[in-house]
């Protein structure tokens, strides 16, 4: 029998040969049941198992809440049986002197039955759905975790909407599977098998007849539930393109409006939405035809009982008590019956919820640490690129082909040239943004292949040309760049970035709240605060993709101070779109498709007049 641990484990290529024949059997079914059918027999097992593993942590509750289960279930049996004691006894109670007390008696017994089913009914709706809660928590926590350690690349292929949905619709659904599945599917069976029981020993013939329905109502509910699936796989893809669709045209709302496209944008938003309500009303018509044919079968059963009831008891085959305790039995008959509806529909939520998580949970990221990746500690900070090959996979030509380059500790380079020639993708590779392909990358020796990225990462300020700021006040901005700043440091930071006047001028200076991506702030100001940002972090490596082209002259110059205040005394690699910025650069680099061009300072470039000289002309032109 496997260890506790083992069976939670998500691979199963080692756990499998610890399974039992029976654990095998179960997990394949549950796999099945999940809709894990593929040709890969082992992922679906490992599927079903990682399901079961989220239960884990809460053992104690579950049990606790299959325990309730299995009070409701049989408190419901037990009222009909109470009920059929008082009846049948009526004859001889009638002439008993303590008939009353006994009544009483008995009513006082279901009384108490009925107060052990309603606390254990409470029990189950609201610890339970706890349960549901915290599973679903640990499972959105466990999908945005994940989303955080997937590389540059994916992001590059995967829509922001299409995430979200994954990680708040689908694992809504799925606490709700967590909380009903084990409880619906107790209560659900142990009625049907107690009163199945019941009824059987009351009066066999009526019993099977009841028996005969079940097998077309198990077809009936099958082939919908095929349906359902279907429908609801295809919903949460609509809901998903829906969510891709509101947060592209609201996050671009400024320029929508500014191009008085509002119309166009409806229009693209209404397209998306008549998907979703096409795919979700044949979600509901499916769901409608099941509940119609469960409900269907339990007026049948009810139907059946009272007919064929009352010619047993012309035939005096039956008592009119045991025909009364046969109909209350029939009442409890249908509970498990609605239980397994609501079940079906659960499950076909949350396993499709559970399959798309799944998928999201199986991606690897295309960057992670090597077996043996040491901490690259404290670095001066010199850069080497051996025979570099990169390219982006698809299916375009090579951005570098056997790029060679050196980079001194404590250097400034400038890397200018032509849109397109790679300068952001040669700084991408130095944080291991993305691999190289081919060659290597090394930092005062090491390669960055052979060191944690988290440590790599630390060493490296990137100040990105698209600038990003979240939500929050500007403290809180600055912070991110180390959370355990103090006040003063954060102000230190500040007056070398040139931020501090115009964030003292702001209604609640460092407090101020900057709206989503800092809507509030100039360009200028934004620009300042990520160079701030990047003080607080105090890399040994800064890489300074620039952004001043939109700036004003003012701002502009602010930017300029700031950078060479941020560059003094650490290894800067600068993107130079205005090649105003680059004069005081130790070397400047020129990139070509075909690799490195040239390299100097500016005043040799300029005598050289070659391709610097003529991207400056360009530049002095515009």
């Amino acid at each position: 029998m496997q260890s506790q641990n083992s069976w939670t484990e998500q691979r199963s290529d080692a756990g499998r040969s610890h399974l039992s024949f029976k654990n095998q059997l179960f997990f394949k079914l549950l796999a099945r049941l999940t809709g894990n059918r593929g040709s890969d027999p082992g992922r679906a097992v490992a599927r079903a198992r990682k399901f079961l593993g989220y239960y884990r942590p809460y053992v104690p509750l579950l049990l606790a809440d299959l325990a309730c289960a299995v009070l409701v279930a049989a408190s419901a049996i037990a009222l009909p049986l109470c009920a059929s004691y008082i009846t049948t006894r009526l004859p001889v109670l009638a002439e008993a002197d303590d008939a009353l007390a006994q009544i009483l008696g008995m009513g006082g017994i279901m009384l108490a039955v009925f107060i052990v089913q309603s606390l254990a009914t409470y029990f189950v709706d609201y610890r339970g759905h706890v349960m549901g809660a915290r599973i679903e928590a640990d499972l959105r926590k466990e999908l945005f975790e994940h989303c955080q350690k997937l590389s540059f690349g994916f992001y590059d292929r995967q829509r922001v909407g299409q995430l979200m949905s994954r990680i708040s619709n689908d694992s809504l659904w799925l606490g709700e599977l967590f909380h009903h599945g084990p409880e619906d599917l107790a209560i659900s069976l142990l009625k049907l098998g107690g009163a199945m029981t019941v009824l059987t020993i009351i009066d066999p013939v009526l019993a099977g007849l009841i028996a005969l329905l079940v097998p077309p109502a198990v077809l009936y509910a099958r082939h919908f539930n095929r349906r359902m699936n279907v429908a609801l796989k295809t919903t949460k893809e609509r809901i998903a393109a829906i969510n891709e669709r509101v947060e592209d045209a609201l996050g671009g709302v400024r320029v929508v409006q500014s191009f008085a496209n509002e119309a166009v944008e409806l229009e693209r938003f209404e397209v998306e939405n008549r998907n979703f309500l096409r795919s979700r009303s044949d979600g509901y018509r499916s769901e409608a035809l099941l509940w119609v044919g469960m409900d269907g079968f339990a007026q049948l059963v009810t139907i059946m009982v009272i007919v064929g009831g009352a010619i047993r008891i012309l035939h005096a085959d039956l008592s009119v008590a045991d025909m009364l305790t046969f109909l209350l039995c029939v009442g409890v008959l249908v509970d498990p019956v609605r239980r397994l509806d609501n079940f079906i529909r659960l499950w076909q939520e949350g396993a499709t919820g559970f399959v798309r998580a799944m998928e999201l949970l199986e991606k690897e990221p295309d960057i992670a640490d090597a077996p043996g990746a040491v901490d690259i500690g404290p670095i001066s900070g010199a850069i080497s690129f051996r025979d570099v090959s990169f390219g982006y996979g698809d299916g375009g030509a090579p951005v570098f082909s056997g790029l060679s380059l050196d980079i001194a500790a404590g250097e400034f380079v400038a890397l200018v040239g032509a849109s397109g020639v790679g300068k952001s993708t040669l700084c991408a590779l130095i944080p291991r943004f993305y691999d190289v392909g081919g060659g290597a990358i090394t930092i005062d020796g090491k390669d960055i292949r052979d060191v944690t990225l988290a440590s790599l990462r630390r060493s490296i300020g990137v100040v990105q040309q698209d600038i990003y700021l979240f939500s929050g006040t500007v403290a809180e901005n600055l912070r991110y760049g180390r959370p355990g700043a103090s006040d003063e440091e954060l102000v230190a930071a500040a007056k070398a970035a040139n931020a501090h006047d115009f964030i003292i001028a702001l209604p609640d200076g460092y407090d101020t709240d900057i709206g989503q991506r800092g809507v509030k702030l100039s360009g200028g100001q934004k620009q300042r605060l990520t160079i701030a940002r990047a003080f607080l972090k105090n890399p040994a490596v800064l890489i300074f993709d620039e952004a001043t082209s939109a700036l004003d002259n003012e701002s502009e110059r602010a930017v300029q101070q700031a950078l060479l205040e941020l560059a003094a005394g650490r290894t800067t690699v600068v993107i130079a779109h205005r090649l105003s910025t680059v004069r005081h650069a130790d070397r400047i680099l020129v990139l070509t498709p075909e690799g490195l061009g040239e390299e100097g300072t500016h005043e040799t470039l300029m005598a050289a007049d070659g391709l610097y000289a003529g991207l400056h002309r360009v530049s002095a032109r515009i």
